[in-house]
């Protein structure tokens, strides 16, 4: 006899997760009897600590809240920013250091010996009276697994999407307590605690465009790895991270810059890639209202670049990256398929004049109306978007097979598109890089990537200087030549 209703099964049901509560969360923190840290939060209330008050048997876990609103009392506490703003990476870091120190001083391991000790912080900003600035913030945990054990941390940026200060706050406090709760119960497993990120939350109330993992108990993560996690999982539509191979926060890199976008595969970088790169750059900063120390590059890969079999193969990421990196070139990944996306991505951050770098097949293809049938607008709507803004595009030439070169002044895009074109060209939008290596012309990544794993000779004289030998040396791209090449040899058997 079944008793309970949950016992029974219908054919055809299938599994769904079980997702506790935000108070079921908070609950089972609070009777966790070892543990026990502080919470501080600015500028949202204290909407996550208010979710474990509410939950019940807060006193085992909460050994202080806090809230320092007024600047001086909070530059008094964390001390003063250079910069005079407060919303910021470096005043979260100052809040979790600060506050986990004031931990260890004032509660004594014999008095405790088996707590496990954290600080939780956010500094975040909510949306203005006039509801211009929908709000940002800076959200952090650092804490303990074991006793004695140094500290692991979790450091995001969020930025709201909701237009009201009250649902900003609340969202906040959701946020936090998955956020906490997973760093104790799902840190075996940092791309699924991103996910629990969103328990009982959506992507049009909040976005997470930076993360970063450090500690013992992440040793082995790479944050590059779990930008790419936010961007695949629709958590945010663009992620950057520098030559060293860090998360960067796009807005703080972007803003008011004068920025150059080279969009690839980059599987692997080659002579071509870098060629256009530093002539569209020489062009680029000769430009009227463009300030050479004012100028950010970007080397950007679509999402459905980084596809192998249906989906985002790592390694392969990795590899691409790493070489990127090596060349000393910051890295975007996102999920802008169109370029006139990307543009007004970039336009977000900055009003000052931008430019595109690509080759005659890519303009050929931004004149292709099949990919603007989504839009009610069509092909006119999108480059209203791409060429309305301050932009200019900088074409590298290509062969064709008969061997001539194609350029600006003599490619072919569809008849109804001619005039369009043209008017573009007229107005100076679209501008031949002139100083290019014609040999480089004869250069394409997937004949590389062939010769790479087909143990070719010649292939290191087509990547730029140091790329061959860090192949070489970490045996770069083995997966794209065990996956892709593998499959024609199949297919030619």
């Amino acid at each position: 006899m079944i008793n309970k209703l949950t016992d029974i099964k219908i054919s055809g049901d299938r599994e769904i997760e079980h997702v506790p509560s935000i108070k079921d969360k908070a609950l089972r923190i609070n009777l966790n009897q070892n543990i026990y840290g502080t919470f501080a939060e600015i500028g949202a209330g204290q909407e996550t600590v208010r979710n474990f008050f509410r939950a019940g048997a807060s006193s085992r876990t909460i050994a202080k809240a806090m809230s320092a609103y007024d600047k001086d009392f909070s530059d008094a506490i964390y001390g003063e920013e250079v910069d005079g703003r407060y919303v910021t990476e470096s005043r979260l870091k100052k809040m979790l250091t600060h506050e986990i120190n004031l931990v260890e001083e004032r509660l004594s391991r014999e008095k405790h010996p088996d707590k496990l000790f954290f600080s939780y912080a956010n500094t975040v900003a909510t949306i203005d009276f006039a509801k211009q600035n929908k709000g940002h913030g800076w959200v952090g945990i650092v804490y303990q697994l074991e006793p004695n054990e140094a500290y692991n941390e979790i450091t995001l940026h969020i930025r709201f999407k909701e237009n009201d200060a009250k649902l900003q706050q609340e969202t906040l406090g959701i946020l936090g307590v998955n956020l906490i709760y997973g760093a104790f119960y799902k840190y075996n497993d940092p791309k699924k605690l991103l996910r629990y990120l969103y328990d009982h939350l959506d992507k049009d109330q909040i976005e997470v465009d930076n993360i970063n993992f450090s500690g013992p108990r992440f040793a082995e993560v790479d944050n590059r790895l779990m930008s790419l996690q936010l961007v695949k999982n629709g958590m945010t539509d663009a992620v950057m991270f520098g030559p060293d191979g860090k998360n960067i926060l796009p807005a703080t890199v972007l803003y008011k810059k004068n920025i150059l976008a080279l969009r690839g595969s980059f599987r692997p970088v080659t002579k071509v890639n870098m060629d256009m790169y530093e002539e569209s750059y020489n062009m680029f900063i000769k430009e009227n209202k463009v300030d050479k120390d004012n100028t950010f590059v970007v080397f950007e890969i679509t999402l459905s670049n980084l596809k192998a079999e249906g989906e985002i193969d790592e390694r392969d990421f990795l590899d691409r990256a790493e070489l990127l990196c090596k060349l000393g070139q910051t890295v975007m990944i996102s999920n802008f398929q169109e370029y006139f996306k990307v543009v007004e991505y970039f336009s977000s951050f900055s009003k000052a004049r931008m430019g595109l770098a690509m080759g005659v097949n890519n303009l050929i293809e931004i004149f292709d109306e099949k990919y603007y049938r989504h839009l009610s607008g069509g092909i006119l709507e999108a480059f209203g978007k791409l060429f309305y803004r301050d932009l200019k595009v900088y074409l590298y030439p290509m062969k064709d097979p008969m061997g001539n070169i194609i350029t600006s002044e003599n490619l072919k895009v569809h008849p109804r598109m001619k005039e369009l074109y043209k008017f573009f060209k007229f107005n100076g939008k679209v501008v031949d890089i002139k100083d290019y290596e014609e040999k480089n012309l004869d250069i394409f990544s997937r004949k590389v990537l062939k010769m790479i794993c087909r143990s070719e000779d010649g292939w290191e004289d087509l990547l730029p200087k140091g790329s061959a030998e860090l192949i070489k040396k970490d045996k770069l791209f083995s997966f794209a030549c065990e996956v892709d090449f593998k499959k024609e040899a199949e297919k030619m058997n």
